[in-house]
């Protein structure tokens, strides 16, 4: 029989159209033979939709990200929790009558940024004992947090890039206070970022502080909660990390090196999903083994400091000195064929495909409630 997997998609974050894109490489690529698919797209406005399976409606046009309808039929969630040996059922409604959907094995939560990787999904699959691929509520939630991200692997040890969380309402009450600040304790650049967005957006390089008001603006426009860093003299390196089977270890791959032109002040959400700029992406990054091992073994303990599960992108910086320090961790990072979360695993000898039956099947083996 084959497995039925709910891939749940598009969401109320600003990378809406990237979670399509996700979507649409494993709509693509995985065996039809072996998992029957039921597409679910979640609006920008937060309505959960049965939409096409189909991987052509689901990529780029012309420079254009896909987008979620909100006209399709709603689907609902089973009314109760799984129960071991009752069927997983998704309903529709549709000119007000409610119908079956599917029975489902498994979710997979292709979302990225706030209203799904962030631990509000997976709190609902929880809630209903589904099984889903991915990390659980706390460590999504902490994940996607860059300050809580800083403070989790802080106490384990594990280095990250400097800087302070500016709230707001702090900023709009004291802006001039906190400028100063910055100015009296890090040296230019810094990287004003959104601490709960991902794919770069509303990040800003800040080169001179008369840069820095608009700089927030763009990073409140995403997030109440900012996160200003001093910038980090050094190569930025991403590496992939998979849980094993029950007594199993981590597995994690060679680290991939981004590279950017003199054109791009650093890869930002254009560079990444819209070729602007000189980009290049090197696999395994032409680093001395004994800092490709170090880098495995830092992207293993952050996995392991904040309790993830099943697969995350760790992003790292490597200095001069060959210091290794963690700039941010991805619990649903980017998986079209392209994205560097599977390009990283082909160059270990797991395929697109292989990389999607495994995520799939541990997902469906791993023990239900509270681990």
């Amino acid at each position: 029989m084959r497995t039925t997997v709910a891939l749940l998609f598009g969401g109320r974050s600003g990378e809406h159209g990237i979670s399509c894109v996700t979507a649409g490489g494993i709509l693509a690529a995985i065996d039809r033979e072996r998992y029957e698919v039921i597409a679910v797209g979640i609006t920008r406005e937060g309505r959960w939709t049965r939409v096409s399976a189909d991987p052509g409606d689901w990529t780029m046009v012309d420079g254009r990200t896909p987008e979620v309808d909100p006209s399709g039929d709603e689907v609902l969630l089973p009314g109760a929790r799984h129960l071991p040996g009752e069927p997983i059922t998704l309903r529709t409604v549709t000119g007000g009558v409610v119908q079956d959907l599917a029975e489902i094995d498994v979710v997979w939560p292709l979302l990225h940024g706030t209203y799904g990787e962030d631990g509000t999904v997976q709190g609902v699959l929880e809630l209903l004992d589904i099984p889903y691929v991915g990390s659980g509520v706390l460590a999504s939630a902490s994940a996607m947090d860059k300050a809580a991200t800083k403070l989790v692997l802080g106490a384990a040890g594990i280095d990250c890039a400097p800087g302070i969380v500016v709230h707001e309402d702090r900023w709009a009450a004291d802006a001039h206070r906190v400028a100063t600040h910055l100015r009296n304790t890090y040296p230019l650049p810094w990287f004003v970022k959104p601490a709960r967005a991902g794919s770069s957006l509303g990040v800003s390089r800040v080169t001179d502080p008369a840069q820095l008001e608009a700089a927030m603006k763009d990073a409140f426009a995403e997030d109440p909660k900012v996160l200003v860093e001093a910038g980090v003299e050094a190569r930025e390196v991403e590496c992939g990390v998979l849980q094993g089977g029950e007594g199993q270890d981590l597995s994690t791959t060679l680290p991939g090196e981004v590279k950017v032109g003199a054109d791009l002040e650093f890869y930002d959400y254009e560079a990444k999903y819209f070729g602007k700029g000189t980009v290049s992406i090197d696999v395994p990054a032409a680093l001395p083994d004994a800092v490709l091992e170090e880098a495995r073994e830092v992207a293993c303990r952050a996995f392991r400091a904040l309790g993830l599960e099943g697969l995350a992108r760790v992003d790292m910086f490597v200095t001069a000195d060959h210091r290794v320090l963690v700039n941010e961790v991805n619990t649903m990072p980017g998986f079209t064929p392209y994205s560097m979360f599977p390009v990283l695993w082909e160059n270990m000898g797991l395929s697109y495909a292989d990389l999607i039956a495994e995520l799939i099947d541990r997902a469906r083996s791993r023990r239900l409630g509270v681990r």
